[in-house]
């Protein structure tokens, strides 16, 4: 059974714990997607989603059985953190898939979408893997 979002009215931080099953992914991009309108971000929906379906994914690769959690943090008005905890030590990694691979592209694609701002910080029994997306600045007048 997947958790609804942790999302107090007025807050800068949500979570939603998540088992490591297809659903979940789902789970995690309607976590996103509720958070970022909340707070008037929909700019960042579409890449957001994205960027949690990836994390996700890797995540649920990992085979653990505890529950993953996932997050999103507002860090200044126009600066998320998407963060996917789960119980694996292995580090994500960026490759280059090929023309014809079928998979492997998609911490390319975060890299892409956070314009390098992703890491990974890992924890006594595990590891979270972290995106920042920014806001695109206003064109100057």
């Amino acid at each position: 059974m997947v958790e609804a979002p942790t999302l107090p009215a007025a807050a800068d931080f949500a979570k939603v714990l998540l088992p490591y099953e297809p659903q979940s992914a789902s789970a995690a991009r309607r976590l996103v997607r509720t958070t970022l309108r909340a707070w008037g971000l929909e700019d960042l929906v579409e890449a957001g989603e994205l960027v949690v379906s990836e994390l996700v994914g890797n995540a649920a690769k990992t085979g653990c059985r505890r529950k993953m959690t996932v997050t999103v943090e507002r860090i200044t008005d126009g600066c998320v953190r998407i963060g996917v905890r789960d119980g694996s030590r292995a580090l994500p990694c960026l490759i280059d898939a090929g023309p014809a691979a079928v998979s492997g592209r998609g911490m390319a694609l975060v890299h892409h979408l956070t314009g390098g701002h992703w890491g990974v910080r890992l924890e006594p029994l595990g590891k979270t893997v972290h995106a920042d997306l920014r806001t695109r600045s206003p064109a100057p007048a």
